[in-house]
């Protein structure tokens, strides 16, 4: 069954019917994320259960509304097909996290960080230069499993608040992922209204540059209002001390090590394809590892399977903790997690592809808005919505995008507009949703829970609150021809 038919079954349906799926999915995470655990005290139902519950129930329903499962299971497999550069991207940051770490790339930055930075400008850092990083790479998840490594590690020797530090990495890392022309997002924002990639940036440039400059502004005073300053002789220090000549003792530094993350960068700016690039980046950090450290062959390749251990070191006696929490981790199993949920999540929204659900009730219930501004305000509602529900900006992108383009034309609203809107209540609103894989990653990479940083993530804050506020007034939404698409 092609789109157009699942559109026309979906038509044929109630109302009812077709949002069946998505209110049941909402009941459960309800029940699972909030009941269960703020009124009942009781753990969380895990995020896979629920939908594999969801799953059952949409595809159970229809079953009995006369859709056959062979044609089901098809829209189901196509998706995840879809979905399987993704699973690779997730399988290739675990190794390559494991092989910087073994290779001593991850602890030779973090151990001149430590040097460097003063603690008064850690906060500003953790969000400039995954802006940066991001820009170049595209990709936020990229950025937070490795310079957001970096940067963790660093802000924990020096005893900053983790909560601001990681509010600031994720926030630098949605940066680029919002603007980055390598960005999967941001090209499919662009495809998906059938607008020019450059013409999408520049429309976004609107809402994010404000926010990006608000929340840097709040990072540098946060600096000098809440810096970490340990005292001279205090435990702190000590303790910092330790991890330094503990990481000397693992380690041998050279520059060379800067190959691995070079590589990446360099990867990026000629935008070659990101996962070869990645898997390169790891096997130069492997080679540099057998070069330049003591680990053996097995080390290594043990380390890519179920990351770097300090247990590899006989040689370390007495190992501080704080080392043993920066190095343990990496591996190709290090996000097996991650995977597992984001599998899930596809096949529900397999699921719902299969008669366009969530097209079909945008249309009919959140599509409605007559003004231009109002038109606007509405898509930027149903995109959170579907981002919180679907807990996937991919499916978000296009299922709001194509439910909008219409609309946008009628009112001769440029379609960049709704580009950008998907964006910025898509991209940057999925990084505060707790369900949300990018959250779950963040929180599982950093180290960091969800209730210490999310209030930190300044960015994303700010752009939701610039993008109503620009579309009251109508600033970078004047009217252009909608025939033009590019």
């Amino acid at each position: 069954m092609d789109d157009k038919d699942g559109l026309e079954a979906g038509r044929n349906m109630r109302l009812w019917q077709v949002a069946l799926p998505v209110v049941f999915l909402l009941g459960l995470i309800g029940y699972s994320l909030v009941y269960r655990p703020r009124v009942e005290g009781l753990d969380p139902v895990p995020l896979e259960i629920v939908f594999v519950l969801a799953s059952v129930f949409a595809a159970g329903e229809l079953c009995l509304l006369g859709v056959h499962w062979d044609d089901l299971l098809e829209t189901i497999t196509g998706k995840l097909s879809r979905a399987l550069p993704a699973f690779f991207i997730l399988f290739a940051i675990g190794i390559i996290i494991s092989s910087w770490m073994v290779s001593g790339t991850i602890p030779m930055m973090v151990y001149f960080g430590i040097k460097l930075i003063h603690p008064q400008v850690i906060y500003l850092l953790a969000f400039l230069v995954p802006v940066l990083f991001s820009t170049l790479t595209g990709t936020s998840f990229g950025s937070i499993g490795t310079v957001g490594v970096v940067i963790i590690g660093i802000a924990t020797a020096l005893e900053a608040n983790l909560g601001i530090t990681a509010g600031a990495i994720i926030g630098g890392a949605y940066f680029g992922d919002k603007l980055s022309p390598l960005s999967d997002t941001t090209n499919l924002a662009a495809v998906t209204v059938e607008i020019g990639i450059y013409e999408h940036i520049r429309s976004m440039l609107y809402t994010t540059l404000p926010s990006a400059f608000l929340a840097g502004l709040v990072y540098a005073i946060l600096g000098f209002i809440d810096a970490p300053a340990p005292a001279a002789g205090s435990a702190e220090i000590e303790s910092s001390r330790a991890l330094l000549s503990s990481l000397e003792r693992f380690f041998r530094f050279h520059v060379l090590l800067l190959l691995p993350p070079l590589l990446v960068l360099w990867g990026s700016v000629r935008r070659k394809p990101i996962i070869p690039v990645m898997m390169g980046s790891a096997l130069t950090a492997c080679l540099l590892a057998l070069v330049f450290q003591r680990y053996t062959l097995t080390n290594i390749l043990d380390s890519l399977v179920g990351g770097f251990n300090v247990s590899m070191a006989p040689w370390m006696t007495d190992i501080p903790p704080r080392a043993a929490e920066l190095l343990n981790r990496g591996g190709i199993y290090e996000l097996v997690n991650l995977v597992v949920l984001t599998f899930t999540v596809f096949v529900f929204i397999g699921t719902l592809d299969h008669i366009n659900a969530m097209p079909i009730i945008v249309d009919r219930i959140l599509g409605r808005g007559g003004s231009r501004a109002g038109t606007i305000i509405t898509s930027l509602i149903a995109t959170g919505f579907t981002a919180a529900v679907t807990s996937n900006q991919y499916a978000t992108l296009f299922l709001i995008g194509d439910a909008f383009k219409r609309r946008y034309d009628q009112l001769k609203i440029p379609r960049r507009v709704l580009s950008r809107s998907l964006e910025d209540y898509g991209t940057m609103l999925v990084s505060l949703i707790p369900w949300n894989i990018a959250v779950i990653f963040a929180s599982t990479t950093l180290g960091v829970p969800y209730g210490e940083f999310w209030h930190w993530q300044l960015l994303s804050f700010f752009n939701l609150v610039i993008a109503p506020l620009l579309a009251l007034p109508g600033i970078g939404c004047g009217n252009s021809d909608p025939a033009k698409k590019t």
